[in-house]
């Protein structure tokens, strides 16, 4: 298969989600302009983390990944089991790096153990919080057994940060039905901060608190202190009921007071809420190839605020090696988006 990197969003994640796909499907595929509108075109260290990973799990043939490379061609085998131990070298998140790895890994046979040394909390890619409280609940509500275990936090510029990943075999995908609004009523976060004085996170946490109760959310925030190569903090918050899981994530850079990322991530929640969503922006994009994996002629569906320009990218490259099928149907209401996703039953 060829696919064309500079599509749409045009960024890492069409290399990652393309290679991740090809191991699933079995297509070998080449993949060109990657990143090419970017102003550091081509492949960037996480992104050659994340294939190399990947190319380990499957035993693949490779040829062009190199760092700044603008082409990859990419044949898989057989996904193995088995313990794995990765350094990035960077700050790269290793985050991005183990979606990669669990999406061409649902069809494994034995259990998968990856230990990745890399960056935990950083810009363009999901939190560690995150990854923990928003998108691993969401792979359990779909039946996928993914269990993850921070052992140390790490920030840009320096990384450090390590966590562990374990992929368990299963035998399919669960669709999620969240076409029904819910009614959302505490919220519950995580302050991180490493090598920053205190006082940092109180401000963050106080003016966190206080942006939620002018909606009358409740709210549990804990502080997490750590010491890490590199000064970084952030903060996650969630929200969830019985059946769906909201979430955003701010993280602390030069220049942005404390009080605003309280405010900033406790709004960025308040909006999704109030949008009747009940997957957030982030979750929708990052789940799609599930929905699109689960049960064949079973439809998973969610409420979204809006399809972001990855997730719009996820579609396309989807059906690339789906055959162009008619799998995602979008229902535009005035403040949301219903979508409803149609299973190919691939495992």
């Amino acid at each position: 298969m060829h696919i064309d990197g500079s599509y749409g969003e045009g960024g890492g994640q069409i290399l990652r989600t393309a290679v991740a796909l090809s191991v699933l499907t079995k297509k070998p595929v080449e993949i060109t302009n990657i990143r090419a509108n970017r102003s550091n075109p081509g492949i960037k260290p996480q992104h050659y983390a994340a294939i190399k990973i990947i190319g380990k799990l499957c035993n693949a043939e490779t040829s062009g990944l190199n760092i700044g490379s603008s082409s990859l061609t990419f044949s898989p085998g057989e996904i193995t089991g088995g313990e794995y131990n990765f350094d990035i070298g960077t700050a790269g998140s290793i985050m991005l790096v183990f979606q990669a790895c669990i999406l061409c890994s649902v069809k494994t046979k034995t259990p998968i153990t990856l230990r990745v040394i890399g960056g935990t909390d950083i810009k363009w890619s999901p939190s560690w919080d995150y990854f923990k409280h928003v998108f691993l609940p969401l792979m359990k509500k779909m039946g996928l057994p993914v269990s993850a275990h921070l052992i140390r936090r790490g920030y840009y510029p320096k990384g450090g940060g390590e966590v562990v990943l374990t992929i368990q075999p299963f035998k399919n995908i669960q669709p999620l039905q969240l076409d029904k609004k819910q009614e959302f009523t505490t919220v519950e976060g995580i302050i991180n901060i490493a090598n920053l004085p205190e006082h940092v996170s109180k401000r963050m946490k106080h003016a966190a608190i206080k942006t939620l109760l002018k909606k009358n959310l409740e709210a549990a925030l804990k502080i997490e202190k750590a010491t890490s190569l590199s000064a970084g903090t952030g903060m996650t918050v969630w929200t969830q009921t019985h059946n769906a899981i909201l979430g955003a994530t701010v993280l602390g850079e030069r220049g942005l007071p404390a009080e605003k990322i309280g405010e900033n991530v406790s709004i960025e929640l308040i909006r999704e809420i109030e949008s009747g969503a009940t997957l957030d922006t982030h979750a929708f994009d990052q789940i799609l190839p599930y929905m699109v994996l689960a049960r064949d002629n079973e439809q998973s569906s969610c409420i979204v605020k809006e399809i972001s320009n990855h997730a719009q990218t996820n579609m396309w490259l989807i059906r690339q090696f789906f055959n162009n099928q008619d799998i995602f149907h979008i229902e535009n209401k005035e403040d949301f988006k219903i979508i409803r996703v149609k299973g190919v039953g691939y495992l």
